[in-house]
């Protein structure tokens, strides 16, 4: 598959070459369009895709970095485990970005500007900010100025100017918005899947964008403006009818050509929750039930941590009659990290089916863990006979089970995945449209016992979310925080938390309207009684409000963004030395399991170098065929730690950033 995207970016580069003007007049067939015939309108819908596939892969990966999940594939386990980090990270959003969006972005925009398309040139801009800057945020610096041109050497940019760049697109972008489109112009709802073609949410989200990416100055006592970023806010989304979001559908089983998934499912869902890899942090969890070590319960718990069916019993048709829904745990890696100590940082194993009885014999040496072994199987009122150190335990027909002899991983069941499954994915013919939850084989659809139920960010209806108002309302209260404004701190931060929930309930109350919730409780509308609990409750601060609660509750409503990453970065994780703030993200470091002393050099956390701070350049494109240009920019570009440079915004000066880059 990354074979097949290489040879279309040599393609890509090659038709940038040539200049047989005969061969491109010639093809203008309106069935096989080429870059200068195709239709604006249809050119759009693919931008946002595919810019929702490149926004997935960073928005899991970068999720992993910042401890919403565990994952048990090898290369992102080097974020969400060990901080080892790997350069098999690196190339998928950099390869998706430049192959799929950016090379669209020079066509859509010049063809708009031929038909005074306005609102299409604009959102040319949007998606050109939206998405250089994510490239900034994972790689620092990066080809900008010289990038889509034809070059096929092009030499990168530092990331101050890559910013500045992104910043005056969204200026034109408002501006572009703002203008009438000529009669004969497409109609911008005709293309747009993202806002159906309402201009006012696309400024509204341009406006808070510049909010967005002004916040990432706070470090920058030159260039942090509190008041420029509330001017911004009050122009921004004002509520979560303003919210805008990429829809994902479960109605197709068209895969996309290059990548082979869903062409219609929701970005973030194809990374984290197409496979069986991804399970909830035992760090993301502990803040759903106990922020502010409240003991209190979040009502969206259980529609973010995903559960599966135990104590099932199967009727004589072998269809299930009875079972309990059971919650799934976090995985520990930042803490003790017992689990992963045990057997090692990627050993997570995924469950499976029992069709009939199966029987597993257990060879237990210690006498503690036997004796703790067969505690677990008479609690869970399993079948089991014991012989010396063996314990052979049954597992009934109808149960979910780990298929290992080894004891130690027996008790995975309790870290349930985060897959849900689309009928493009399922592998299961007669799974309907409305069943999006995991069985782990078809034998257990039949039987209908559900492997997990899935995560409300991540499943393949689920919407992805680009702007939203609850991220606005914490910005806001971050910045009344910093201003030293209290009051308007605290009505912020009950704002963002209240239109977070109220964003989530809109959701759940409309995937019960359209028959989800016959198979699966977990996508159904909260209870309001334990909303309004909660926020009465003392997980939500009472009144002295510190700036640890705002951005924990952020971190909660974000949850699967590359946005929790980055203000972790702003905040230096759990450092607690930026503004007199103290510790605000309490808990969040290396765990037991940490090997990444090659990747993160610093040795204490107040160290800049301690933490992960940036994505190694894509060693294909960038250091093997561009290494000239990339290493005269910046010459560490290839050296292990890369991973723990500061980008341009994460850093207090120019002078920093720039001290960064020389030899």
């Amino acid at each position: 598959m990354k074979s097949l995207k290489y040879i279309m970016l040599v393609a890509l580069v090659a038709l940038g070459f040539t200049s047989c003007k005969k061969f491109l007049d010639v093809n203008s067939d309106p069935d096989n369009p080429n870059n200068q015939s195709v239709l604006i309108q249809n050119r759009l819908p693919w931008i946002e895709h595919f810019y929702q596939y490149t926004a997935g892969v960073t928005n899991y990966r970068t999720s992993c970095m910042a401890g919403v999940y565990y994952t048990n594939n090898a290369s992102p386990n080097t974020f969400s485990t060990t901080w080892a980090c790997t350069n098999a990270n690196s190339t998928t959003p950099y390869q998706t970005w430049f192959v799929e969006v950016s090379s669209n972005l020079v066509d859509l925009y010049n063809s708009a500007s031929k038909q005074n398309a306005y609102h299409y040139m604009a959102a040319a801009d949007v998606f050109h900010a939206l998405g250089y800057m994510e490239m900034l945020d994972l790689y620092g610096e990066m080809p900008y100025t010289q990038a889509g041109t034809g070059n096929p050497s092009p030499a990168p940019d530092d990331g101050k100017t890559i910013f500045n760049g992104c910043m005056s697109k969204l200026n034109e972008a408002i501006s572009l918005f703002s203008k009438t489109q000529d009669a004969a112009a497409p109609s911008f709802a005709t293309g747009d899947l993202w806002g159906g073609g309402d201009v006012n949410k696309w400024i509204k989200a341009c406006w808070g964008l510049k909010a967005r990416y002004m916040l990432k100055l706070s470090k920058k006592a030159d260039l942090y403006n509190a008041d420029s970023i509330l001017y911004c806010l009050s122009k921004g989304p004002q509520s979560i009818a303003d919210n805008l979001v990429g829809p994902g559908f479960n109605n197709s089983t068209v895969t996309d050509y290059l990548i082979g998934d869903p062409v219609v499912t929701n970005g973030n869902f194809d990374y984290v929750a197409f496979g069986s890899t991804v399970r909830i942090s035992q760090y993301y969890y502990n803040l759903l039930t106990n922020m502010r070590n409240s003991g209190v319960v979040d009502p969206r718990m259980s529609k973010i941590v995903p559960s599966y069916m135990t104590g099932v019993q199967l009727d004589a048709t072998g269809r299930v009659s009875s079972y309990t829904w059971t919650r799934s745990l976090g995985v520990d890696s930042y803490g003790p990290a017992t689990r992963l100590l045990k057997v090692g940082p990627t050993s997570i194993v995924t469950p499976v089916y029992a069709a009939t009885n199966t029987t597993i014999t257990y060879a237990i040496a210690d006498a503690t863990d036997r004796a703790n072994f067969i505690a677990a199987q008479t609690a869970a009122n399993r079948t089991f006979t014991t012989s010396g150190n063996n314990v052979a335990v049954t597992y009934k027909a109808g149960s979910i089970y780990v298929n290992s002899t080894n004891y130690l991983v027996a008790g995975d069941t309790v870290y349930v995945n985060m897959r849900s499954s689309s009928i493009a994915t399922s592998g299961i013919a007669a799974q309907g449209q409305t069943d999006v939850s995991w069985y782990p084989s078809a034998a257990a659809f039949t039987a209908g016992v559900v492997g997990s139920t899935g995560s409300f960010q991540v499943r393949p209806v689920s919407d992805q979310e680009i702007l939203t108002y609850h991220e606005m309302c914490f910005i806001k209260a971050e910045v009344y925080m910093r201003k030293g404004d209290a009051g308007n701190a605290y009505t912020a931060y009950k704002a963002g938390i209240q239109a977070h929930i109220d964003m989530m309930q809109a959701k759940l109350t409309q995937w019960k309207a359209a028959g989800y919730t016959a198979t699966n409780p977990d996508m159904a509308p909260m209870d309001q009684t334990a909303i309004t609990n909660y926020m009465n409750s003392a997980a939500v601060a009472p009144g002295a409000l510190t700036m640890s609660d705002i951005m924990l509750q952020k971190y909660v409503a974000m949850g699967c963004s590359i946005e929790n990453w980055n203000d972790m970065r702003r905040f230096n994780f759990s450092a607690g030395n930026v503004g007199g703030f103290g510790v605000v993200y309490p808990g969040y470091q290396r765990g037991p399991l940490f090997t990444g002393q090659a990747q993160l050099t610093g040795t204490s956390p107040t160290d800049v170098r301690y933490w992960m701070r940036r994505w190694a350049l894509p060693p294909t494109y960038e250091i093997n065929y561009n290494s000239v240009n990339t290493l005269a920019l910046n010459p560490h570009a290839t050296d292990p730690n890369i991973w723990s440079m500061p980008v341009w915004w994460d850093c207090a000066t120019d002078d920093e950033y720039y001290g960064y880059l020389k030899k």
